[in-house]
């Protein structure tokens, strides 16, 4: 079965996380989650939802300082990890290798098993220290995707602009191709 792991962190964006979760259980994949508290807030000013509703959407779902779960070790195998979205302050943390939580431990993880990391980066603009650590990730194997909305099929919903996303997504995590027929909600 393919895996993939699904992290939630502070930044604005829980959508992105809600859908992919959402698209992976339509085709198969066995997904993993682990919300920071700060991405849980999000996910509840977004979307209205709390933890437990979350974490229904996953297959498993793990608390950020469990860094005994499976995903921190390299002998579970997964396909990806996609952190959606990340935040400025995750981004550091796994730019430079502090897996101080699971989630960044998984990313961790994931970079040194040489397996995809994709971190949907949000912050607007960008300084310094931010486009240094996604040079830094990028550099070790990572890859940044800031989920920046493509207007040139003319999106009518915001949501349309999501699901286009989550398809880049998971078609760089080596999971599914596009399928815009397919989408279907958040």
């Amino acid at each position: 079965m393919t895996r993939l792991v699904v992290g939630l962190t502070g930044a604005t964006g829980a959508a992105y996380a809600l859908r992919l979760l959402r698209r992976s259980r339509e085709l198969g994949v066995e997904t993993h989650l682990i919300a920071t508290p700060a991405g849980i807030l999000n996910a509840h000013h977004e979307l209205g939802l709390d933890r437990s509703t979350l974490e229904a959407e996953a297959d498993h779902a793990y608390a950020p300082g469990d860094v005994g779960a499976c995903i921190a070790s390299g002998s579970f195998s997964t396909a990806a990890m996609v952190v959606a979205p990340c935040s400025m302050k995750s981004l550091a943390a796994i730019a430079h290798g502090l897996g101080d939580n699971l989630l960044t431990r998984a990313a961790d993880v994931t970079l040194k098993e040489r397996r995809r990391l994709i971190l949907m980066v949000r912050e607007t603009p960008f300084n310094l220290a931010h486009l240094r650590n996604m040079v830094a990730v990028t550099e070790m194997g990572g890859i940044c995707f800031p989920p920046l909305p493509a207007f040139y099929h003319r999106p009518k919903s915001i949501e349309e602009m999501v699901n286009e996303t989550v398809e880049r997504v998971l078609e760089l995590a080596g999971i599914a191709s596009a399928r815009p027929q397919a989408w279907t909600g958040l």
